[in-house]
């Protein structure tokens, strides 16, 4: 689009939204498993990830009636996104295998849809790396495996959330996000330093220790441009491991994704009706 006779450059394609949108598909193939096993294999992890989260709301709301604080934690919102992005990819997966591989919904979506896609991708690929880093360097205590459910609980959010991210960055044939990716995810992450602090003013109390200024005092600082430093490695290494596996997918032979012509992009909206013949003048 233009702004006063100038190209606006925070465009749709800046942002890795092309049009067509994923002509190859990628985002629902891999080079290891056919589309249909890689979306029951997506399906599984958004059925695990979805009761992890309502158990662990459940139960704490039961035991603790701490159900006010839930969405508080860094971990449950970004393993709420690994809930979303993988019931989403899972969809999108299946119906691309079950409609012949020919073209899937998002496909053929909005264009704000397909860009809300693409950045939940960057951040289920590099969020929950950040929370298994942060919680086993500094959160972590004596108390993490006390009882089977904070063991289960600890592990499910703390450990498999970054094995889930590994399995779509190392497993499937999305990705890398583009550079431009790194500032919105990052303002995003930032964002979350309010909600920390709008939770002490509100309900009492800091939803990470290493937040709290009257004891961390100049640590605090350190603290927070550790985790900023931190996310743009992580976003680098990622976005690096991404490229290798494709370059490495291509060179081998293995890339199962190619490129779907765009008159089959609305193909799965319509239902094929056999037209009537022209009657002609022998038929009588």
């Amino acid at each position: 689009m233009k702004l006063t006779g100038l190209r606006f450059s925070l465009s749709f394609e800046w942002f890795g939204v092309s049009s067509p949108f994923d002509p190859a598909c990628r985002l629902v193939t891999s080079p290891f498993f056919s589309p249909l096993v890689l979306g029951a294999l997506r399906l599984l992890l958004a059925v695990y990830s979805l009761v992890t989260t309502i158990t662990v709301l459940v139960f704490e709301s039961v035991r603790y009636h701490d159900s006010n604080s839930f969405l508080t934690y860094f971990t449950d919102l970004s393993y709420i996104g690994l809930v979303a992005y993988f019931w989403a990819s899972s969809t999108q997966t299946i119906v691309f295998a079950l409609r012949g591989q020919k073209a899937y919904p998002l496909q053929s979506w909005p264009r704000i849809l397909q860009l809300l896609h693409v950045f939940l991708y960057t951040t289920i690929t590099v969020f929950p790396i950040i929370v298994t880093v942060v919680f086993w360097a500094i959160l972590a205590s004596s108390s993490t495996f006390s009882t089977h459910y904070s063991a289960w609980s600890n592990v499910s959010q703390h450990a498999m959330n970054s094995s889930f991210a590994l399995f779509e960055i190392l497993l499937t044939d999305a990705g890398p996000s583009p550079w431009s990716h790194i500032t919105p995810c990052f303002i995003l992450l930032a964002c979350y330093l309010g909600v920390a602090y709008i939770t002490r003013a509100t309900q009492g109390f800091y939803t990470y220790s290493f937040l709290d200024p009257s004891t961390e005092h100049g640590l605090l600082a350190a603290y927070i441009i550790g985790i900023a430093v931190g996310y743009s490695i992580i976003f680098m290494i990622v976005k690096g491991i991404c490229t290798l596996r494709c370059r490495l997918v291509s060179r081998c032979g293995w890339d199962s994704s190619e490129p779907v012509p765009s008159e089959a992009l609305d193909e799965w909206e319509h239902i094929d009706v056999e037209q009537p013949k022209e009657s002609t003048g022998s038929e009588a």
